[in-house]
């Protein structure tokens, strides 16, 4: 099979498309043949050393989420038959002609939704699921402020937001972007020009507070963020790429009664990965059929312009998601 290989630590120099043996499945596994995958933050991270893969997934073939038909069953498989329509996410491997995962954790792909652009769903959505409804425990008629909203998780968010009947407030510094943001159901839109966006943000969206927060940013929001929140509001972190590290004020977090949680969805066990699948199979999928739901694509790319295409990603230049597929 064919497959994205890191060949060292570097910039897009150092990816290859190179062969390699056709992967078994094991017990309880399916094999799937991917169409499609799509570029995620973490393969950057993990192209230039910084995030390596976790144990038992392959450590120079980079990938986070897939789309296509299975292609074989392992022993003990029976959830799934040959030609089925499944995507998902895996802690890499993933960009390659071919992937083995547990059957447990594929999901149906949407029957409405061309099987290349499925491939632009589950990282993003799941994730946006997850930290909606799992971390923040969100509430018909809160407000949620998403940082980042032009990025695959953030328009996944507003959507499924937008779902549950919560007003979304979406900042990029990027007008373009927030302008597009607009279309897929964001209530009210703020260009970040300066570090003082958060008292500016409260007076031009004519607020008191908000009541949770999906941070696709990181440090340099951090005071921010404790500044917009109301008492007893919530913040996920989910995204770093304003960095990692920030002073806290304690003093904030005590008297507004605050809750700041992380997550990640890569290094977590099978388990959990397999239930947060089952969960949004049965609650988010339908709402695709429906039209609810729809995956936001900035463009696709053959996996052979697999350099272009981490540029394009690290230059900030999309929005949605960079969907790659064989050809």
């Amino acid at each position: 099979m064919r497959a994205v290989v890191l060949t060292g630590a570097g910039g897009p120099e150092v990816l290859e498309i190179q062969n390699r043996p056709t992967p078994e499945p094991g017990v309880g596994q399916i094999r799937v043949r991917v169409s499609s995958s799509a570029l995620n933050r973490a393969d950057i991270s993990q192209r230039v050393g910084r995030y390596p893969a976790p144990p038992g997934s392959p450590p120079d073939i980079p990938g986070l989420e897939y789309a296509g038909e299975v292609d074989a069953l392992g022993q003990g498989a029976t959830l799934w038959s040959i030609g089925d329509r499944v995507m998902g996410i895996a802690g890499g491997g993933a960009h390659a002609e071919l992937l083995c995962v547990h059957e447990r954790e594929a999901i149906p792909a949407p029957t409405n939704i061309p099987i290349e652009e499925c491939g632009a769903i589950p990282e993003a959505f799941l994730t946006a699921y997850d930290a909606l409804f799992d971390k923040l425990d969100l509430r018909t008629g809160e407000t949620l402020l998403i940082h980042a909203a032009g990025s695959g998780v953030g328009t996944a968010a507003l959507q499924l937001a937008r779902v549950a009947g919560v007003r979304t407030i979406g900042t990029s510094r990027s007008q373009s972007k927030l302008d597009r943001c607009l279309a897929f159901g964001l209530n009210a839109a703020f260009h970040v020009t300066g570090d003082d966006w958060a008292s500016r943000l409260l007076a031009d969206i004519s607020l008191s507070s908000i009541d949770a927060i999906l941070d696709l940013v990181g440090a340099a929001y951090l005071n921010g963020n404790l500044e917009v929140l109301g008492v007893r509001g919530r913040m996920v972190s989910v995204g770093l790429t304003g960095g990692s590290r920030a002073e806290l004020d304690m003093g904030v977090l005590m008297r507004k009664r605050l809750t700041i949680v992380g997550t990640v969805l890569r290094a977590r066990p099978l388990e959990e990965k397999i239930s947060l699948a089952r969960e949004f199979s049965l609650r988010a999928i339908p709402l695709f059929a429906e039209g609810k739901l729809r995956p936001v694509i900035d463009r696709v790319v053959p996996f052979s312009d697999i350099r272009s295409a981490h540029e394009a990603m690290a230059a900030n230049e999309t929005f949605g998601k960079i969907v790659l597929v064989w050809s």
